[in-house]
């Protein structure tokens, strides 16, 4: 009996979708981005903006947050994942500088367990002080308050966002470069250690410049100078700690991705391409600028060189600190 036309039309229709499935309903896996903190952060953020970015060369990139142990468990994920190149965190200097000598226990190596794809951003963190405390103490520059810490030892104290936090440590390396003694303070996170020192309840923090920027610009904080080597883009008027009499002072906040070890050498130049590409892209820099993040893409071997020296680097902060997590 012969096929009737439907079922023919059928049939023929049948076998065109069959063979355009393969390449016209096939979709890349997507790149999985983890972010070792909550959402919201400047991490986070410019992760998000990356991954939109990269879409078009890279493929899909979902970010994934995974909080914890200070950033440890998204880091371990990573380094215990294929390597493949479909798996990815946005270390940062907790991560691969910090949580080595910080943990009693950490379950990765920060740099045997990786592979360096590029260096990301890097914000710079700024000595404050309460602005009606430093009117009070005649203190406007950074080596005001280094005299006046000497005349008056054990007279001021810091905040910081935690023991061992990026705040307690630069507190503990000008303590140490400086010569000078303030008691440490230490709060349950960032925002609370700001807020002491808004109302006056501590003298002085080291905070991030972008939590930081809208007091100063209001006249709450005073700001002394950045931490970092070189000054902020954002404030070019405030001097580095080591210009204003701390030489070789340098500490600041910084993140950038990592693969798994053994990543592919191919898989590694596609990925630091896409990501670097992005990092040029103009509204990529402007979203970054509003977060006080200043793009730095780097080499694989230099990102990877560079995360050795900051883990020699914060072995001797942390340790001097005395700070410690069980």
């Amino acid at each position: 009996m012969p096929t009737s036309l439907p079922h023919r039309r059928l049939a023929l229709l049948g076998l065109g979708l069959a063979t355009l499935a393969p390449s016209a309903w096939a979709q890349p896996r997507p790149i999985r981005l983890v972010v070792p903190y909550p959402p919201g952060g400047p991490l986070d953020i410019v992760a998000r903006v990356l991954a939109e970015r990269v879409k078009d060369t890279l493929g899909p990139v979902v970010v994934e947050n995974r909080p914890g142990a200070g950033g440890n468990l998204g880091a371990d994920l990573v380094a215990k994942a294929a390597p493949d190149g479909q798996t990815l965190v946005m270390g940062a200097v907790a991560t691969h500088a910090i949580n080595p000598w910080l943990y009693a226990k950490i379950p990765y190596d920060a740099l045997r367990d990786f592979t360096p794809v590029t260096l990301v951003a890097q914000v710079p963190n700024v000595l404050v002080m309460n602005a009606e405390t430093a009117a009070r103490l005649q203190i406007g520059t950074l080596a005001d308050l280094v005299a006046y810490a000497k005349r008056n030892p054990g007279r001021l104290n810091y905040g910081s966002g935690g023991n061992g936090s990026a705040g307690h440590l630069a507190g503990e390396m000008f303590k140490a470069r400086a010569g000078v003694f303030a008691v440490h303070i230490p709060y349950a996170g960032g925002p609370p250690a700001q807020l002491a020192l808004v109302s006056g309840q501590v003298d002085f923090n080291f905070d991030n410049l972008a939590a930081a920027s809208a007091n100063i610009k209001s006249g709450k904080l005073k700001a002394l100078a950045v931490t970092t080597d070189r000054r902020s883009s954002a404030m070019p008027e405030l001097p580095t700690v080591a210009e204003a009499g701390l030489p070789g002072f340098d500490i600041g906040t910084w993140f950038g991705l990592f693969g798994p070890a053994k990543l592919p050498a191919d898989v590694t130049a596609r990925l630091h391409k896409g990501f670097t590409d992005a990092l040029a892209a103009p509204e990529v820099k402007a979203r970054m600028a509003t977060l006080m993040a200043e793009p730095s893409p780097t080499t694989p071997e230099q990102f990877g060189a560079f995360v050795k020296t900051e883990l020699a680097k914060y072995e001797t902060v942390v340790k001097a600190s005395g700070a410690k997590v069980d």
